[in-house]
């Protein structure tokens, strides 16, 4: 199989390591088109979340290009330092990979909502810059498929909870009381907005920050103040929690900046940004406990949900043998639409005596003629695709040959 993937995730390195693998949209876009320049290259998509990043390529059949050097190249890294955290995978293995992670099964927080959306939004960027193929489209289209089957047929207990629910469920797991509390969400992305939300749910005071030449024409969360992003340390000194999650590759909260504060109030930071907002350093002064997003532990797995995961590797298990069998059979795809399309003609012309003999407008006969082609059409495909499924590629093959034996003659 032509297809591979190299990457980096939390299950692999800690935020110091991920961040410097991590890409901007900007940096991606660029990426993509210095990817698409290496010669075996017929595709490829590049996923960055805070979690992880993962170049994805079609190239030749069992090419095994060294994709985990290629990441270490774009990020301006030196291979050999980091080969450890690294991982790649080719073929069927890769192929499970995807469809997992799309599911929210690889998620540091499982069956969490986010990933699905990002995989989307890595596969519709890359096909904005024109750097997919036939096969990558399929198979993120069959990922972003199997993931929302995932999602809608089972209700795994910790589903849909985005970084900030989980931040909050610990905190308060340790006694924090959010209600009444002065709170500051640094970013107005989709991060930003959830945490907000979330806290104000909480019954906390939530001020929100919005970048100043955007602040006429972004909406914040309802419940929420706004302030302009330059206005945030002023601010903060009246935080009781400040939560950081924005996409930009620069630190929101410096150091050096939080120690001129000489905060007299405990303060919590949630840092849930890769690369980090909050410059690490900060943690070592009085009154303040910083948190990122490796720090809160992911709850056991119960009974139900254990049965509830082998389920999903049941419509895991299946989806991934429907892209085998379409990508092993993609070479006759031309062939199965023209037999089904001269199957239909044939049927057609041999119901036309009989066609002429209803009483219909010349109109009304070209429908009638129109909607039997196409119908047929369809009715031959599909059963050439149930003997792929049942019989395998080379019983397809033979069947087809047989077939354009037919009416070749």
């Amino acid at each position: 199989m032509s297809i591979q993937m190299a990457g980096i995730d939390h299950g692999l390195a800690p935020i110091p390591i991920r961040e410097k693998f991590s890409f901007t949209k900007k940096a991606q876009a660029e990426a993509l088109r210095e990817l698409l320049g290496r010669e075996g290259v017929n595709g490829c998509v590049v996923l960055s979340t805070c979690n992880r990043t993962e170049l994805w390529i079609d190239g030749p059949e069992d090419w095994g290009a060294p994709l985990e050097q290629w990441l270490c190249e774009l990020k301006g890294l030196d291979w050999e330092s980091y080969r450890r955290y690294l991982v790649s995978r080719s073929g069927v293995e890769a192929v499970s990979h995807l469809f997992r992670l799309t599911s929210g099964l690889k998620s540091m927080i499982l069956g969490e909502d986010q990933i699905l959306t990002q995989v989307r939004e890595a596969w519709n960027q890359a096909r904005e810059a024109e750097s997919t193929d036939q096969v990558l489209e399929v198979l993120f289209r069959m990922a972003l498929t199997v993931g929302k089957k995932v999602k809608s047929n089972l209700q795994m207990s910790t589903a849909n909870t985005s970084a900030i629910e989980h931040a909050i469920g610990f905190l308060k797991q340790k006694g924090y009381d959010f209600s009444g509390k002065t709170c500051m969400v640094i970013g107005n992305g989709e991060m930003g907005k959830r945490s907000a939300l979330a806290l104000v749910e909480e019954g906390a005071d939530v001020t929100v920050t919005v970048r100043q030449y955007r602040s006429g024409i972004v909406e914040i969360p309802q419940g929420c103040k706004r302030i302009n992003y330059g206005e945030r340390m002023a601010l903060l000194p009246a935080c009781d929690l400040v939560v950081s999650a924005t996409s930009s590759p620069n630190t929101t909260i410096k150091y050096e900046d939080m120690a001129a504060l000489a905060l007299e109030g405990d303060m919590i930071l949630i840092d849930l940004a890769v690369p980090r907002d909050v410059e690490p350093e900060v943690q070592d002064l009085p009154h303040v406990t910083l948190y990122d997003i490796d720090h809160f532990p992911v709850c056991p797995q119960s009974k139900k949900l254990q049965d509830q995961l082998a389920m999903a590797e049941g419509l895991l298990k299946e989806q991934q043998e429907e892209f085998v069998n379409w990508y092993e059979c993609r070479d006759v795809i031309p062939k199965v639409q023209k037999v089904g399309q001269a199957s239909a003609e044939d049927l057609v012309w041999r119901m036309g005596k009989t066609v002429k003999k209803l009483a219909l407008s010349t109109e009304e006969r070209s429908v009638l003629e129109a909607g039997t082609e196409e119908a047929a059409a369809k009715v031959i495909r599909r059963l050439l695709f149930a003997l792929r499924d049942e019989g395998g590629g080379d019983l397809l093959r033979q069947c087809l040959s047989v077939w354009e034996k037919v009416y070749h003659e």
